[in-house]
């Protein structure tokens, strides 16, 4: 069972490498951590693996179909940079949101604008997601815990600050990417609730 993310990434590490396993694909990662043991949790652009092999200076983890087939992890190749954070400890400051690294889907990027000073991404997730973003709410794009800057019908816009720019990955993706997103926990424990409860007063 995963541990509870921030949405704040530490780093971006390259991918080493990339192979196939038995029902599962191995991503290798270039990582100098000294403190990460076998079984730690770590996400990889916002979805929680375990590590599986530690060889100096590689991490491995295994990732399963059903992964490859919700996230982008399956379009990872050798060299491409990741945004990854290791799980919270006890004692740990929360300077994000609430990430628990399961990823809900996929949300393309349909828009990007801005300079060396702000950058601004529209981003269209699926439109069964869009009931858990709110305006000011908190989204979690590739591992990043953002804030909803506006919303739209089946969009809705980011804006970064030139410290997400320089440690993540978020402002050099190409129009298209599919961006791992995560909704709120939150804003899906209120709204399933609110769903169950219009069941339950509906007549039969």
């Amino acid at each position: 069972m995963c541990n509870m993310f921030t949405g704040i990434v530490e780093r971006t590490l390259r991918i080493a490498s990339v192979s196939d396993g038995t029902g599962f694909v191995r991503l290798n990662l270039a990582a100098e951590w000294t403190d990460v043991k076998h079984g730690d949790s770590i996400a990889i652009n916002g979805v929680c693996l375990t590590v599986a092999e530690i060889t100096p200076p590689l991490l491995g983890f295994d990732v399963i179909p059903e992964t490859l087939s919700k996230t982008n992890l399956g379009l990872l190749r050798a060299g491409d940079l990741v945004n990854v954070e290791r799980a919270l400890r006890a004692g740990d400051r929360m300077d994000g949101h609430f990430v628990q690294g399961h990823v809900d889907g996929t949300a393309r990027l349909v828009a990007q604008k801005g300079d060396d000073e702000k950058w601004r991404l529209t981003v269209q997730p699926p439109m069964a997601l869009l009931k858990f973003v709110t305006p000011k709410g908190s989204v979690c794009i590739d591992g990043v815990s953002l804030t909803v800057a506006s919303l739209e019908r089946d969009r809705f816009d980011v804006a970064l600050i030139p410290t997400t720019l320089k440690l993540t990955t978020l402002g050099s993706r190409p129009i298209g990417w599919p961006f791992n997103f995560e909704a709120d926990v939150l804003a899906k424990t209120i709204v399933s609730w609110l769903e169950r409860q219009r069941e339950d007063l509906s007549p039969n």
